[in-house]
């Protein structure tokens, strides 16, 4: 399988929101995302979904930087993709 079958396999969650944002992300910015950001997506989609998306909300801190670079692209990507 492929890496980025894996990943989009992975981004499949019981939280519908966590189904629509990762999906949209991938879909989206997959292609653009570092080699380090692949490894750290990666590793948060290995994380259990109230892990994720406390942290994807911003209420439990980041790992590392490059953890807290992918977390803020990803929720400024659902900002412009809600047009708030």
């Amino acid at each position: 399988m492929s890496e980025l079958k894996r990943i989009r396999w992975l981004c499949r969650r019981g939280m519908k929101e966590l189904d629509v944002l990762l999906d949209r992300f991938v879909n989206a910015e997959y292609d653009t995302l570092s080699e380090a950001e692949h490894d750290e997506l990666l590793a948060l989609l290995n994380r259990e979904d109230p892990d994720l998306w406390y942290l994807l909300m911003g209420r439990m801190p980041a790992d590392n930087d490059t953890q807290s670079t992918l977390l803020s692209r990803m929720r400024e990507f659902e900002i412009r993709q809600s047009g708030v």
